[in-house]
């Protein structure tokens, strides 16, 4: 589900050096070609000059071009993993010819997955990590959920195995190479990838001894029932659906209710739990027009922000919370789409159902029972798919670390959902605050994007920062959590703009305060210099 974010994120970073670097001597490259590996084909082992990588044609994206040019000489090793004999996982791992920092950065997916994030290995390699990607078990585009009809294997490779078999494999192939295991591990992911990060965290504690999980789409079953349940609710009846020419309307009035209550009036909500907009405000007193809902849709509307609900009226998944409802990121890509039926949760709900769960493709949304629905994916999917556990005494108990973030204005997966892992964390554990942090990032959409700062080094890029600075790279001030036993309480994000005319420039900084803690306006300033914030503590 971050791909297009990682994309427009990442034609905004300024990618440095390794820093650290550890003499290692590689072997040869093509020698990797003979490496024997439980279930696995090794089918390329070439070593790629500096600079001249070029993408598969569907990711040969023009934001992405200056990363490929950054590449230094590397080792690029292709493999197919196969642990059951419906399992065709492809597996990339990347080193670094020389240069090598010791560490490794493992990647993960977005959506349904189905392909290898090119982009993301190669602003880890470039920055002196060995680094590994996945499809996780199958090829297709991320909105693409038909390969697993009938393929259960596939599932649980998608669900689980693949990014465990990816990690596996990654470790054998470095230590092959330079003759030394990584000397630390590392996975950065979001949405999907945040569901993989937690999934590794619970199942394999081993795997990794730092992981940043973004927006993470833990609570599959339900995430994906309250994507068909808000699909219901636009089209209740013809007149239900809500055109995003509206959208613009619905920005314009949640701000004008809430925007000011944090104390400065600046496009975002700091926390819009506070924000009690009532969508009756916008009734349209005469005509229908794009300044005004109907009836209907003020009903739709409604439906939203409460989310998804048993026939009794028990919570199966958070609302939308209002603020940032338009820009690219916004609800005009996730909920309300360029037509009916054209947006994210139309297309993710009713993959995921008519092929995981029901399997059948023909399967109407608009049938959809939610008491049957939830108990159904529960029974089918939730092993594989739903990384719920909150016990992580293992992890924790090796010393690993777990940093959570997540935009309060996502539409596609709730902040609310996240905090609520985080709250189980803490009564869950002995000691949580010693391996796990939370970030809530405000104004902030789906892992990037929307009108607050949302470029703090979340996909291991360093924004503005050098290749030290743990101030502002949340992926830094892991590893130095992990290496040097220093907790982030803080981490500076920036808004990044550009366009054509202008190089990417800063427009804005905010402190994210680890939760829940929030940042706090001292009344005096610029309100977009993050000096004028504090943390202190939540309201209540």
């Amino acid at each position: 589900m971050y791909r297009s974010a990682f994309a427009l994120c990442s034609s905004l970073l300024l990618i440095s050096g390794a820093s650290g670097q550890k003499a290692a001597t590689p072997s040869s490259c093509a020698a990797l070609a003979h490496l024997s590996l439980s279930d696995t084909k090794i089918v390329l082992a070439e070593r790629v000059r500096a600079g001249k990588f070029s993408p598969p044609e569907l990711q040969q994206n023009p934001a992405d071009t200056h990363i490929y040019k950054l590449l230094p000489a590397f080792c690029r090793v292709v493999a197919r993993v196969a642990p059951t004999a419906d399992s065709d996982i492809k597996v990339e791992v990347w080193m670094p010819v020389s240069g090598w920092n010791g560490k490794f950065r493992g990647q993960g997916n977005g959506g349904f997955a189905g392909e290898i994030y090119y982009a993301s290995i190669a602003t880890a390699v470039a920055q002196g990590y060995a680094s590994a990607g996945t499809d996780a078990g199958h090829s297709g585009k991320a909105t693409d959920a038909s390969w697993a009809l009938g393929h259960p294997e596939k599932v649980n490779d998608f669900g689980y195995r693949a990014v465990h078999e990816m990690t596996q494999k990654a470790q054998s192939i470095i230590h092959a190479y330079y003759g030394t295991p990584a000397s630390r591990s590392y996975f950065l992911s979001c949405s999907d990838g945040g569901r993989e990060a937690l999934m590794e965290a619970q199942r394999f504690p081993d795997d990794y001894d730092g992981i940043l999980a973004g927006a993470p789409a833990y609570h599959w079953t339900a995430l994906l029932t309250a994507a068909v349940t808000g699909a219901q609710a636009l089209t209740q009846t013809p007149a239900s659906y809500i055109p995003s020419s509206k959208l613009p309307a619905i920005a314009s009035a949640v701000l004008a209710s809430c925007d000011a209550s944090d104390g400065v009036k600046d496009g975002i909500i700091n926390d819009p739990r506070t924000c009690h907009f009532d969508p009756s405000v916008l009734l349209c007193k005469g005509a229908d027009s794009d300044s005004c809902l109907t009836a209907p849709q003020i009903t739709a509307l409604k439906s939203l922000y409460a989310g998804a609900r048993s026939s009794s009226g028990d919570q199966i998944y958070p609302g939308l919370l209002p603020g940032a409802e338009t820009g690219p990121g916004g609800w005009a890509t996730w909920i309300t789409g360029s037509k009916l039926g054209d947006s994210a949760i139309f297309a993710y709900g009713t993959g995921y159902f008519s092929n995981m769960v029901y399997a059948d493709p023909h399967w109407d949304y608009k049938t959809f029972n939610v008491d049957d629905g939830i108990k159904m994916a529960i029974e089918k999917t939730a092993k594989a798919l739903d990384a719920t556990d909150p016990n992580l005494k293992p992890f924790a108990g090796r010393g690993g670390k777990l940093i959570l973030y997540h935009g309060w204005n996502d539409p596609a997966i709730s902040p609310l959902s996240t905090i609520d892992y985080y709250q189980q964390l803490q009564a869950a554990n002995s000691d949580p605050q010693s391996f796990v942090r939370l970030f809530m990032v405000p104004g902030m959409q789906h892992c990037y994007g929307g009108p607050g700062p949302s470029s703090f080094g979340q996909f291991g890029g360093r924004p503005s920062a050098g290749p030290d600075d743990t101030q502002h790279d949340i992926s830094l001030a892991l590893e130095q959590w992990v290496e040097k036993g220093v907790a982030p309480e803080k981490v500076i994000a920036a808004k990044i703009e550009a366009d054509p005319k202008t190089a990417p420039h800063t427009t804005m900084t905010r402190p994210l305060c680890a939760y829940p803690g929030e940042a706090k306006y001292n009344g005096k300033g610029d309100p977009s210099d993050a000096t004028n914030f504090a943390c202190s503590a939540a309201a209540k």
